[in-house]
């Protein structure tokens, strides 16, 4: 690699990490790749959210063997930055380290359409620590539903699996709800036996929001060994995410037949019950999807877009 060899950076940032790719501006050939913790501006924080971005890209040039300089463009696909005062701050911190020559900032689920639709349009839907819903129509137009935080909705989330999975065992343990499975497996998750200690671990901080989003694969796999309470929870989240992703489809005016799909999060890509029950609920909601892209890793898409930045 030389001095002239044009590069970008393709930065996708969420809740739960942050990951930048150094690719070759020619060829989309990945250089290098580094990784920081979460950067959306509106869960951590400002100062917390720049410093994790600048740490994956200062991952990402060491891992390329190369000295950090300004490359030719970058895209970032950031959760928390709709609106304008927050795509502004990351744009006046890229000036400030000298990022790219051309930049862009969007919400990190217009990375999907990227990535993961055929022409760049369609619907995309994020499930993981949070959960969003993003329509883009072919000449541009975009619209969305959901994505209110974790706590004015994130329904379909992992974060609401884990969280509604947790209150079903409390339930159990007062002798309220009907007893399930998530009791002993939540415990047993925590390391005792005695229900009350999942206050402390939760209001003391041991069980964070990425701590119970990290326990909705439990809730999963409780409502696939036949789990009453886990499977209404599941059934619950997977309805109420399709409802999300419907009325972004509405909002944008996308066809309802035949629309691209592009998933992404870790419920959605990890766990194919859970992907093929939104789709089917997805169906019931008046929306029949086209071509589904899961996209394991959405930076991909941001490096596409940053080469199109180049021209």
């Amino acid at each position: 690699m030389t001095d002239a060899q044009p590069l970008v950076i393709g930065i996708d940032g969420g809740a739960t990490k942050t990951i930048a790719v150094l690719a070759d501006a020619r060829t989309g050939a990945e250089l290098g790749r580094g990784e920081g913790g979460p950067s959306n501006i509106q869960a951590v924080g400002v100062t917390s959210a720049l410093h994790e971005l600048n740490a994956a890209v200062v991952g990402a040039f060491k891992a390329a063997g190369v000295s950090r300089r300004p490359v030719a463009a970058a895209t970032l696909g950031l959760a928390g930055v709709d609106r304008a005062e927050g795509a502004d701050v990351i744009l006046g911190w890229a000036d400030l380290v000298q990022l790219a020559h051309k930049v862009s900032v969007a919400n990190d689920a217009t990375l999907l359409f990227a990535a993961g639709t055929p022409d760049g349009w369609g619907l995309a839907v994020i499930a993981g620590t949070g959960s969003i819903a993003f329509a883009l129509d072919a000449q541009g137009r975009d619209a969305r539903a959901g994505g209110w935080g974790y706590l004015l909705g994130d329904e379909g989330s992992a974060f609401r699996t884990g969280l509604l999975g947790l209150r079903a065992a409390c339930r159990a343990a007062d002798g309220i709800g009907e007893p399930t499975a998530l009791l002993p497996v939540l415990l047993k998750e925590l390391g005792s036996s005695d229900p009350r200690e999942f206050i402390p671990a939760v209001y003391r901080g041991k069980w964070d929001k990425a701590a119970i989003a990290a326990l909705a694969p439990l809730v999963l796999a409780a409502a696939a060994s036949g789990d009453a309470t886990a499977r209404g929870i599941f059934e619950q989240e997977t309805r109420e995410l399709a409802q999300t992703a419907a009325g972004a489809v509405r909002a944008g005016g996308l066809p309802t037949e035949g629309v691209p799909v592009a998933l992404t999060g870790g419920l959605v890509v990890q766990n194919a019950a859970y992907r093929e029950r939104f789709l089917s609920e997805l169906r019931a909601c008046g929306v029949t999807p086209g071509p589904v892209g899961v996209v394991d890793a959405p930076v991909t898409g941001a490096v596409v877009l940053a080469r199109k930045l180049v021209g």
